[in-house]
């Protein structure tokens, strides 16, 4: 696992707790020599991630849509910044550098973003692992949410274990790299298809 896709806000979120938990992601990302992909900004959670990562001497690579580089929100002092045309392109080119996602608290943008990746790993579109990364409690009650749905018969369980959930960031690693994707075709597989109904 060379390099981790890290979600998080562009707010800094009203507790210190989410900063100091966000730059501890970006030093344990630079320590382990795993390579920090992520939306490119210089503002909130995402700037605290990536600022860590950088003071940590680790590779920071953002991705960012021409119109926030326009609204002078880019981070001028990452390894790399790449500007693309579109959010659209820049979910591709995030799934493209990364070996693993991981949601940090965030809102609308956090959420479109992981479950994107989700959506296409159910698709059988990717197989890298997805993880919310939790900070007192913050992912909980989306992780009811999900629960619910797998009650409902909206979503299978497998899709449903097949990512990671805790407040643990060395053990998310090691979930991470130890990682087997679940079956990811149950739309093209009779039987499942039978059991969703």
């Amino acid at each position: 696992m060379r390099t981790v896709c890290v979600y998080c806000g562009s707010n800094a979120g009203n507790r210190p707790v989410y900063a100091e938990r966000a730059a501890a992601l970006g030093t344990l990302l630079a320590r382990e020599g795993i390579a920090v992909v992520y939306g490119g900004g210089n503002v909130g959670l995402m700037g605290i991630v990536a600022d860590a990562a950088l003071a940590a001497g680790g590779e920071v690579i953002g991705v960012i849509p021409e119109q926030l580089v326009n609204w002078e929100v880019a981070h001028r002092g990452l390894t790399k910044l790449e500007v693309v045309a579109d959010m659209h392109s820049r979910k591709m080119r995030m799934f493209d550098l990364s070996d693993a996602f991981v949601a940090l608290p965030g809102g609308f943008g956090t959420l479109d973003e992981m479950f994107e990746m989700l959506t296409w790993r159910q698709l059988g579109l990717g197989d890298r692992p997805c993880a919310f990364l939790d900070v007192e409690g913050f992912w909980t009650p989306l992780m009811a949410m999900l629960d619910r749905m797998v009650g409902e018969r909206f979503l299978h369980p497998e899709q449903r274990t097949d990512l990671w959930h805790g407040d643990d960031a060395q053990a998310m690693l090691a979930w991470m790299r130890n990682y087997r994707p679940g079956q990811s075709d149950k739309w093209m597989d009779e039987k499942r298809r039978r059991e969703m109904r």
